[in-house]
């Protein structure tokens, strides 16, 4: 099948650029017959490596922003969560002990102790006054440089 595919584009390219040699032609002889100076034209091959060039950088480029994309989805619900963090610690006088005091049971807050790529945040008591939240980022292992704090 994708032998016919590519055996009809093959005819069809080619079928395109003798049209293509075709007008050239006729264009160059117009612009000798006037002495106006060469018309770039663009044959039906150059315009199928344009394209496909420019899809290979649309490509690679939209591959390298989820990275960037899942940094400040997480970084924005750590922030989140630092405010109900603060809220909590406003209300009892110290931070809790787990992640999932905050959280309680609501449903709204739920999908706020996983990060972007879908790993719990990390969250380390160490006083009542102090504490660590962490994503392990986009490899998943805590302890790398690309974690979140």
């Amino acid at each position: 099948m994708i032998d016919l595919i590519e055996c009809i584009s093959e005819i069809i390219l080619d079928i395109q650029e003798f049209f293509f040699r075709k007008k050239r032609k006729k264009q160059r002889a117009y612009e000798k017959e006037n002495s106006f100076p060469k018309k770039r034209m663009i044959s039906p091959y150059e315009r199928v490596f344009i394209i496909v060039g420019v899809m290979i950088v649309f490509i690679t480029f939209f591959m390298l922003i989820p990275s960037s994309k899942g940094t400040s989805i997480t970084t924005q619900k750590i922030k989140e969560l630092k405010e109900l963090l603060d809220n909590e610690k406003s209300i009892l006088g110290t931070y809790p002990e787990k992640l999932e005091m905050v959280i309680r049971n609501n449903p709204l807050r739920a999908n706020l102790t996983k990060d972007y790529w879908n790993n719990n945040f990390q969250y380390e008591f160490i006083n009542r006054n102090k504490y660590v939240l962490s994503s392990s980022g986009k490899d998943g292992v805590f302890g790398t440089e690309d974690d979140i704090k």
